[in-house]
């Protein structure tokens, strides 16, 4: 396989597909500028097969392959994008070529930057550790669009790069499908994005039990994740509200997902760390109230757009007044628009030498 121009280092992981379909839709250099290698498991997230990708593969041999066309793809690209800096390999092998750093642009998931605050200090934690640090000071270029998230990078890790504002993937698009509430009878509340502990179901449900003698539905996306927290949280949100509450436990299609979304009043995130950006987005969109913490990254940046989002240390059921979700649907649909993800993209891609 022939290095690319740009050359995107990639973990597995549902939003990717989407972002290759997307750069090949929309950049009509696609086959000769970029080159993709994905780590994991892409049958799972149905990414396809294509000239220019490359997969680790479970053989050993197969990801021992994998790692010596990596390092041969860095030295030759002339910008290297990292989605996310989860794969130890893919830190050990940047750490043993430095001097590409400068031309890496790291995009920043929110796990791979919060890992140094939220994560337990075990001996796996510390080795990855070192070549994190090691790294990420050492990184030319950063893309996040949240500038918060950079300034944790530069404080935590002494990161000196540029930093660069894009929401990167499509998955974050706002939905036009569903730019209002569909028309439903109860309260309709949504509580986190995913099975993750970092969603800390149980203190929200605990929150929301003084409700639970009121007309509301509580939908708890649980696919994806922790399956032995899905059910911890699935046994305890059925104890307080029975029936109420709903724990979707099974993947839904991207459509009826939207569909449901559409028919959310009030959602609630009770993260302690930058995520769900996506179902934020969306849920913006549709004019849906949106609790979170006050005290992440956010926060700020929504309300710096313009967004107005509730602190979800307090919750309660009134309606979202209609001229604030009006105002909240028309901004997410500027800013996250198709046309401005495709300009800061193309601002990322530039021009290659």
């Amino acid at each position: 396989m022939e290095a690319g121009k740009v050359l995107h280092v990639m973990h597995a992981e549902k939003f990717i597909e989407p972002f290759i379909e997307f750069v090949e839709d929309n950049f009509d250099d696609f086959e000769c500028r970029h080159i993709f290698f994905v780590w994991g498991d892409v049958s799972k997230f149905c990414i396809k097969s294509r000239f220019n990708l490359r997969n680790s593969n479970k053989r050993r041999i197969d990801q021992l392959k994998y790692v010596f066309s990596m390092a041969a793809a860095l030295q030759k690209a002339e910008k290297i994008i990292l989605h996310g800096l989860f794969v130890r390999w893919h830190l050990m092998l940047l750490s043993l070529m430095p001097w590409n750093l400068k031309k890496c642009y790291w995009v920043i998931w929110g796990g791979d930057l919060y890992t140094y605050k939220l994560s337990k200090r075990s001996l796996g934690w510390w080795k990855s550790e070192l070549f994190r640090r090691f790294v990420i000071k050492r990184i030319g270029h950063f893309i996040t669009h949240i500038e918060g998230d950079y300034n944790l990078a530069q404080q935590w890790y002494g990161a000196k790069g540029e930093w660069h504002e894009c929401f990167m993937y499509p998955s974050n698009l706002y939905q036009e499908s569903t730019i209002r509430l569909l028309p439903h009878e109860s309260i309709n509340i949504i509580l986190g994005n995913s099975a993750d502990s970092s969603n800390n179901h149980i203190d929200a449900l605990n929150k929301l039990k003084c409700y639970s003698g009121e007309n509301i539905k509580i939908y708890c996306p649980l696919s994806y994740g922790d399956q032995l927290h899905a059910q911890m949280v699935a046994d305890y949100g059925r104890s307080l509200f029975g029936e109420k509450f709903i724990p979707l436990r099974e993947f839904m299609p991207l459509e009826k997902y939207n569909e449901l979304l559409a028919k959310i009043d009030i959602a609630i995130f009770n993260h302690k760390r930058q995520q769900g950006m996506g179902n934020i987005t969306t849920l913006l969109g549709v004019g849906a109230k949106v609790y979170l913490s006050s005290a992440i990254t956010t926060w700020e940046f929504l309300w710096s757009l313009g967004l107005k989002v509730f602190d979800v240390s307090v919750i309660d059921l009134s309606p979202i007044e209609s001229k604030i979700s009006k105002r909240n649907a028309l901004i997410a649909s500027e800013y996250f628009s198709r046309g401005n993800l495709i300009s800061q993209l193309s601002s990322i891609f530039g021009k290659i030498l």
